[in-house]
């Protein structure tokens, strides 16, 4: 007997120092969780409330509202195919084939039926022979000389000259002028247009009308190296 009140005495011991286990139904806050739950509650209520169609607004169909074709007929909204469980019945228009014109210019090669009703295996065999026989590979030649007077050959000037651009060779006095330079040469198109009546005009041992100011015997600006370097290939 004494063995068993000492075991119970230990057990009543061992019970008060356990800690205590929240109830984890209160939530945060205890009691006040109840409550918070029951104004959030209120307050979600009176938002529903307010989002309510008034007057003659119309609510769109949901599913899971269960309207019918019959609701929205007789709310005077057409259906539009939609039958009386909610399925779409409309049926989509026949796309129209294209037809093609008589325009005897447009090819219907690419037609299955048009190409089968005329052609076979054989036929279309036949044909690509026939375009092969009359395939001709043309060899490439040397470009005929220029007929007629086109001017002074600024190519072979380029590729003769000594110098490079901005090297002077040639003497000029000096009195044409700027102004000059730059009203003579907005005249002419291109700088190839330039250069070729800068030589004409007996240039580049003569500036008649002061479009090569710096003696390099190019015309308002005009570059040999471009035709340079389609030579040396670079």
């Amino acid at each position: 007997m004494k063995n068993i009140a000492i075991i119970g005495v230990s057990l009543l011991a061992l019970a008060a120092c356990q800690q205590q286990v929240p109830n984890s139904a209160e939530g945060v806050g205890g009691n006040d969780y109840a409550q918070y739950e029951l104004e959030r509650a209120r307050r979600e209520a009176s938002l529903q409330s307010s989002l309510q169609p008034t007057g003659d607004a119309i609510v769109p169909p949901t599913n899971n509202q269960g309207v019918t074709s019959s609701d929205l007929a007789a709310a005077g909204i057409s259906t539009g195919g939609i039958d009386t469980a909610g399925n779409n019945t409309a049926q989509l228009p026949d796309r129209p084939q294209a037809a093609l014109g008589s325009n005897p210019e447009i090819s219907d090669e690419q037609s299955f039926d048009a190409v089968s009703g005329r052609e076979s295996i054989e036929s279309d065999a036949d044909r690509r022979a026939r375009q092969a026989a009359a395939y001709q590979q043309i060899q490439a030649t040397t470009l005929p000389d220029r007929s007629g007077n086109a001017g002074p050959n600024i190519v072979q000037y380029a590729l003769q000259a000594p110098n490079d651009r901005g090297e002077p060779v040639f003497d000029r006095l000096g009195l044409s002028g700027e102004a000059r330079f730059q009203r003579n040469c907005a005249g002419y198109r291109t700088p190839d247009d330039a250069q070729r009546d800068f030589i004409s005009r007996g240039g580049p041992q003569r500036d008649r009308l002061g479009i090569d100011p710096d003696g390099d015997g190019f015309a308002c600006g005009w570059d040999p190296q471009a035709f340079r370097a389609i030579v040396s290939g670079n």
